[in-house]
């Protein structure tokens, strides 16, 4: 069972929608004992960083979710459920997130004609230090061509303490984290559900493992 965490914030019909269209069993839910529960987790999100960390804290579903990603359960994070694992974000008043990965969340630092959000298609690619080993070994990037195109929608971004976390960057005015990976986190800034068949793809290898 795939469980996606509903903190009253994201886009969770379009996830679980597409979860389900590929033949996963999917529950939406924001008890935590079901988070405790499952198989794998997704933690989706469109919003700001403050609002989600307090909805999180209110749900008491920070420590079910830190506890299952320590116990080894595969966990997607989407968009703002790849910031939330980081130490803070710049959005708002500085807000303290998960703290599973070192690291802050900063503003989109870009010059115009560029504007914010970044919306739309962006192509990404593997970094520097994983280009000759990253598509042969992240579990979630099987069957995906290097340089695809990816549907992205923020106005923040990760900046790991650990580039080595990094597995896709994107560019926009400056490199941009896509996605990390770290043994059973996977985390995308992009969002696969709304990125046609690549997404569903790279979906269809979380369901998979």
């Amino acid at each position: 069972m795939i469980v996606i965490v509903d903190y009253g914030m994201g886009n969770l019909r379009s996830v679980s929608k597409a979860l389900e269209s590929l033949g996963a069993s999917v529950r939406v839910s924001s008890d935590p004992r079901d988070v405790a529960q499952a198989q794998k987790l997704i933690l989706p999100g469109v919003g700001a960083f403050p609002a989600a960390m307090r909805e999180l804290s209110s749900r008491t579903l920070v420590e079910p979710i830190k506890t299952a990603i320590s116990n080894g359960v595969p966990y997607l994070g989407i968009c703002l459920g790849l910031q939330l694992l980081f130490e803070s974000s710049d959005e708002g008043e500085q807000t303290t997130g998960l703290g599973v990965l070192k690291g802050r969340v900063t503003r989109l630092a870009v010059k115009p004609p560029l504007k914010i959000p970044h919306m739309g298609w962006n192509q990404v690619a593997s970094t520097q230090h994983t280009a000759h080993s990253t598509q042969q070994q992240c579990p979630l990037l099987k069957g995906i061509p290097e340089k695809s195109f990816f549907y992205f929608v923020h106005s923040y971004a990760a900046k790991p303490a650990d580039r080595s976390i990094i597995t896709l960057e994107a560019e926009y005015g400056e490199p941009v984290t896509a996605m990390v990976w770290q043994r059973n986190l996977f985390a995308t800034q992009f969002h696969p559900e709304k990125s046609q068949t690549l997404g569903l793809k790279l979906l269809q290898n979380f369901i998979n493992l």
